[in-house]
């Protein structure tokens, strides 16, 4: 049960010191389902990172929130798979990496598809 409480009370922290100011908390299902609603303004979600991609501090990582995975691309690094973040950035429905992603190996859909672009990241391992 203790357990259990820590965890609320992290994503209840995150929520206030982040996503306060200005930024709208959104699931990620909530997103992919009318991605146009949502497109170039900037949102925050909570959850845990499944993938992992980092090529000299750029990169990209897969976020899965319990509703769905978002893709986020970083400039700034990338979080380790099976850490807890919180994330705001910008929406980009048909995002395209072109030839990058291509030389990277990324998944194809982070190559072209609905990415969130990373403004800030907080981690809780």
């Amino acid at each position: 049960m203790r357990k259990q409480l820590g965890h609320y009370w992290w994503a209840f922290m995150v929520m206030a010191v982040l996503f306060l100011p200005g930024c709208e908390q959104q699931t990620i299902k909530h997103i992919l389902v009318d991605p146009h609603l949502f497109a170039n303004q900037e949102v925050g979600v909570v959850g845990k990172v499944v993938s992992s991609y980092s090529v000299l501090g750029h990169g990209a990582y897969e976020v899965d929130d319990g509703t769905g995975t978002l893709w986020v691309v970083s400039n700034n690094g990338v979080p380790r798979e099976g850490a807890r973040v919180g994330v705001k950035g910008t929406i980009h429905d048909g995002f395209n990496l072109g030839e990058l992603g291509a030389i990277l190996k990324l998944p194809e859909a982070v190559r072209s598809g609905v990415v969130m672009m990373e403004s800030q990241r907080k981690v809780k391992d």
